[in-house]
């Protein structure tokens, strides 16, 4: 699955200090690969160069719940 800027994905990088959390794609670029790598804006910070493999498609489910209430 590719993801386009304001999408909101979960990181999934054992190695960076965002690994688990939520953020929002910020960025896209496509390398000379065609692969495409992304920059992650997180409350904190962000991560550049993430493979499309790191990232998984964020529950937007919350705020469905939370009208339901």
């Amino acid at each position: 699955m590719s993801f386009e800027k304001d999408d909101k994905v979960v990181l999934h990088d054992k190695h960076s200090e965002y690994d688990g959390e939520t953020g929002t794609v910020t960025q896209v670029i496509e390398s000379m690969f065609g692969e495409p790598t992304y920059t992650i804006s997180f409350d904190e910070g962000q991560e550049v160069g993430i493979a499309q493999d790191q990232l998984e498609a964020a529950d937007g489910d919350d705020e469905d719940e939370a009208d339901e209430e």
